[in-house]
C-alpha cells in the first residue's frame, strides 16, 4: 500500500554515483496506518538529486522488509518542503547552505521579512537592502543559492512533463545536474549513451514527441549504436556488416531511412571512434577493444618463458600416493603444464576427469610454492561463470570458489567492476571452470582486473553450448591452434552404469544407438507421442515427488508449445507442491507462486550473490513480497523484480548449463523443430549425474544428434590470435 512519511533527513548510509541513497530519516508525520512510527528514525532507500539535513521532506512509497537489512521505506517519489515557521527559516538560512550567513544575520532577515522571507528573496533580492548589516555579497549568495535550490525541482518537473518517470528523472538530473535541460535541448539521445538504465526506445518515444524528425542525424546515430549493441548481444556476434545494420535500423525506427542519411551517420560515428570499421566489419568500440585486449594478453602470456620446478615429478608422485590415485598420461600433461605454462586450456567431455585435474592443480601449486592452506586463496582464484558452477568447483577443491562477477566485485549502482585496470587483484594464478560459458566481455573484464603476468587456466567442454553473451571464447581459442591445449579423451566412467556418458558421446558423434537405453537404471527411454509426453512426465514426477528439489530437474528446449517449459512447470507444481491452506501463494500475471515452489533465477544479481541459472525455493510470501532461499542465501523480491525469476521445476537447457543434477528428465518431440540440434541435447544429457529419462520420440533425438548446425557467431578472436602469433614468430 502506498504510504508517505514527512520529516527530516538525518544522514546517508550509502550513496551511489547515480543518486541512489540508503539513509536514515526521522518521521514527524505519516499516514494513519503508521502513526506509531512518529518520532522514530527509519531506514529509507531511493533515488535523490540532493538531500540536506536542514530540510523537511515528504517521501512517498511503502515500507518493505529487506531479507538482509530489515524494515526499510522504499521511496517512489519525494517533495522538499520549504521552511514555513520563522524558527525553521532561521535554521535553514544559517545551516551552512548559504555561505556568510550565520544565525545572527539569518535572524535579522527573518525579523524584517517574516514568514514569507524565502519567496520575497526569490521575487526581489533587493528587499534585503532594507536589513542593516546585509552586504551585497550576502544578497548575491542568498539569491543565487535559492535559485539553484529551486531550479533542481523545476528541472525534475520538466523531465516528468516530457514523459520520464520520477526514478528516471532523478537518474538524469544526478548525471547532468544544472546542465540537464541543456543536454536535453542539445541531444536527448545522449541519455542513451550516458545512462544505461533508460532504454533507447523510451528515449526515442519522448524525442519524437518533442519534435525530433524521424531522420534526425542524432536519432540515426543513437539507433545505430543501439542496433549493433542489441543484435550482437542477442546473436553472440562481436561485429556486423553494413547492410545488416541498415536493415535493423529501419526495423528499429519503423521507417525507411535513406541509405545516404544512414551512411552519413555511420561515418560520423566512425570518426567519433564510437564504431570501429575493420575491413568490412563494424564493431562497437567496446567490443573491438575487448577482442584486442584478449588477444594481446594471451599472446603476452604465451610468449613468457615457462616456469621450472626441480621436484615436479616427485611431488606429483607423492600426491598420487597420498590421494590413492593414478593420473593417466593426458592428465599428467594437463597437471604439469598448468604450473609450467602461463596460459593453458584444458578441454574434455564428461567422465574425462576435468574435476580431478583441477583439484590436482591446486594441490600441486600449493606444494610447489610452499603456500600455507590459509594463504592459498591470496595466491590462487577459483572462478566460474555461475553460482552453481562455482559451488561445484568449491566442493571439488575444498577451497572457496567465486563467480567471476563476485571476484571482480561488481557494483550495481556504479554499473562497473571495482576490481579493474585501476584496482587490480594480487592473485598469481586463476583457474576458470565451465569455460564454454564465459563470454568475451566478461573475460576481458577479468583480464583488466588481473596483473598482466597472472597465470590463467581455462577448463571446459568444447562441445557444449556457447556463452549467452557475445563471443565463443573457448571455441575460438581452441580452433586457433595457437595456444597451449590439452584435450582429454580417456573416459573414466566407461562401465555398465555409464550409459548416460555413452549417450552423450554418441550424440556428439552424430549417432544414437537404440540399444543404449533401458539396459540399466541410469538411462531410461519413455517413448511417447507428442500428446502423451505430459502423461509420461507426470508418472515420472509422481515417482520422485519426495526427492530433494535440487536433485531432480526437467530440462526442456522451449517455453511455449504443448510440451513447453511453461506447461510442464504448471504440471510439476501440481505434483511437487499442490495448493494447501498451510502455504501462502501470490498470483503474478497468469502464474501462481506458492511457498515451497522451486524457482529459477533469470538474471545476474551480484549484489545479492545470485546469478542467472541459480535454483532456489520460495521460503515465504508476505503480501506482495516473495523471499527465495538460494542455498541459505535468502533474497527478497518485490513486484518491481518479479520478472527476474520463474518456476524452476522445468527449465531450459541453456539455463541448466554449468549445473548438474542427480536425476534429469528431457522430453524430445518433433514440435521442438529448430531446437533439435546436437549441442543443445549434448549439453542437456551431460547435466545428469545418476539418472536420465528421455521422454518422447527417439527419431527426434536422432534428428537432433545428426544436426550439427548451430547459430554461426561472428567473432575475430581466432583470426586475430593466429595473425598475432604468426607475426611474433617471424
Amino acid at each position: 500500500m502506498e504510504s508517505f512519511i514527512k520529516g527530516l533527513y538525518k544522514k546517508s548510509l550509502f550513496q551511489g554515483d547515480n543518486g541512489y541513497v540508503v539513509g536514515l530519516f526521522k518521521i514527524k508525520e505519516t499516514d494513519p496506518d503508521n502513526e506509531d512510527l512518529i518520532g522514530e528514525t527509519v531506514v529509507f532507500t531511493g533515488y535523490f538529486h540532493e538531500l540536506n539535513d536542514s530540510d523537511t521532506y515528504i517521501l512517498h512509497g511503502k515500507f518493505v522488509i529487506h531479507a538482509k537489512y530489515g524494515e526499510q521505506f522504499l521511496v517512489d517519489s519525494y517533495e522538499r518542503c520549504m521552511p514555513e515557521e520563522k524558527d525553521a527559516i532561521v535554521d535553514f538560512l544559517s545551516s551552512g547552505l548559504f555561505k556568510g550567513i550565520g544565525e545572527a544575520k539569518a535572524k535579522k532577515i527573518v525579523d524584517v521579512l517574516g514568514k514569507d522571507t524565502l519567496n520575497i528573496i526569490i521575487d526581489n533580492p533587493d528587499n534585503l537592502l532594507l536589513i542593516p548589516g546585509i552586504t551585497k555579497k550576502n544578497i548575491e549568495v542568498l539569491s543565487t543559492t535559492l535559485e539553484e535550490y529551486q531550479a533542481s525541482y523545476k528541472i525534475v518537473l520538466v523531465l516528468n512533463d516530457l514523459g520520464f518517470v520520477t526514478r528516471d528523472s532523478m537518474i538524469i538530473y544526478n548525471k547532468y545536474k544544472n546542465r540537464t535541460l541543456d543536454v536535453i535541448d542539445s541531444n536527448i539521445y545522449k541519455l542513451y549513451e550516458d545512462i544505461k538504465e533508460i532504454p533507447f526506445k523510451k528515449i526515442d518515444q519522448i524525442a519524437l514527441k518533442s519534435d525530433y524528425s524521424i531522420d534526425d542525424e542524432r536519432r540515426l546515430k543513437a539507433a545505430i549504436i543501439y542496433v549493433v549493441d542489441e543484435v550482437c548481444n542477442t546473436f553472440g556476434h562481436s561485429y556486423l556488416h553494413i547492410d545488416e545494420i541498415y536493415g535493423y535500423v529501419n526495423r528499429c525506427l519503423m521507417t525507411n531511412i535513406s541509405k545516404e542519411s544512414f551512411i552519413s551517420s555511420l561515418n560520423s560515428l566512425i570518426l567519433d571512434l564510437r564504431i570501429i570499421k575493420d575491413e568490412e566489419k563494424y564493431y562497437l568500440k567496446e567490443m573491438f577493444d575487448d577482442e584486442k585486449l584478449i588477444v594481446n594478453r594471451i599472446k603476452y602470456l604465451l610468449k613468457l618463458e615457462d616456469d621450472s620446478y626441480k621436484k615436479l615429478d616427485l611431488i606429483i608422485n607423492e600426491l598420487e600416493e597420498y590421494q590413492d590415485i593414478k593420473y593417466n598420461d593426458e592428465q599428467l600433461v594437463a597437471i604439469k603444464n598448468s604450473v609450467l605454462k602461463h596460459f593453458l586450456v584444458i578441454t574434455g567431455g564428461p567422465g574425462t576427469g576435468k574435476t580431478t585435474i583441477v583439484k590436482a592443480i591446486v594441490d600441486l601449486y600449493k606444494e610447489l610454492n610452499d603456500v600455507r592452506i590459509d594463504k592459498l586463496t591470496e595466491k590462487i582464484a577459483l572462478l566460474a561463470p555461475t553460482g552453481r558452477a562455482s559451488k561445484r568447483l568449491s566442493e571439488a577443491t575444498h577451497l572457496p570458489a567465486y563467480t567471476i562477477h563476485r571476484f571482480l566485485k561488481w557494483n550495481k549502482e556504479a554499473d562497473k567492476f571495482q576490481v579493474n585496470e585501476y584496482n587490480k587483484s594480487d592473485v598469481e594464478f586463476v583457474i576458470i571452470d565451465e569455460g564454454s560459458m564465459v563470454d568475451m566481455n566478461l573475460f576481458a573484464s577479468l583480464l583488466r582486473g588481473l596483473r598482466s603476468d597472472t597465470k590463467i587456466i581455462i577448463v571446459g567442454d568444447y562441445n557444449q553450448l556457447p556463452s549467452v553473451g557475445p563471443g565463443q571464447l573457448l571455441k575460438d581459442l581452441i580452433e586457433s591452434e595457437k595456444i597451449n591445449l590439452v584435450k582429454l579423451n580417456y573416459l573414466y566412467r566407461q562401465s555398465s552404469d555409464s550409459n548416460i556418458i555413452n549417450l552423450a558421446y554418441d550424440i556428439n558423434s552424430g549417432i544414437v544407438n537404440d540399444e543404449c537405453f533401458n539396459k540399466g537404471s541410469d538411462l531410461i527411454l519413455k517413448e511417447a507421442s507428442s500428446i502423451d509426453v505430459m502423461d509420461e512426465i507426470r508418472k515420472i514426477c509422481n515417482s520422485y515427488k519426495k526427492m530433494d528439489y535440487k536433485d531432480f530437474q526437467i530440462l526442456v528446449p522451449m517455453y511455449k508449445t504443448l510440451n513447453g517449459i511453461d506447461g510442464i512447470n504448471k504440471l510439476a507444481q501440481e505434483i511437487f507442491n499442490p495448493k494447501s491452506k498451510l502455504k501462502k501463494e501470490l498470483k503474478v500475471g497468469d502464474v501462481i507462486y506458492r511457498e515451497e515452489d522451486k524457482i529459477l533465477q533469470l538474471t545476474n544479481m551480484p549484489e545479492e550473490n545470485i546469478f542467472n541459472g541459480d535454483i532456489g525455493i520460495i521460503d515465504s510470501i508476505d503480501k506482495k513480497e516473495i523471499v527465495i532461499n538460494f542455498d541459505e542465501n535468502y533474497v527478497r523480491f518485490t513486484p518491481a523484480n518479479f520478472n527476474k525469476f520463474k518456476h524452476g521445476y522445468a527449465i531450459s537447457i541453456h539455463k541448466a548449463q554449468g549445473s548438474e543434477f542427480k536425476t534429469v528428465v528431457i522430453p524430445v518431440v518433433k514440435e521442438y523443430n529448430k531446437m533439435l540440434y546436437r549441442k543443445l541435447y549434448y549439453t542437456g544429457v551431460t547435466r545428469a549425474k545418476k539418472e536420465l529419462y528421455i521422454v518422447g520420440d527417439i527419431e527426434s533425438l536422432k534428428k537432433a544428434s545428426s544436426n550439427n548446425h548451430s547459430d554461426i557467431r561472428r567473432t575475430s578472436i581466432k583470426d586475430r590470435l593466429i595473425l598475432a602469433m604468426e607475426k611474433s614468430s617471424e
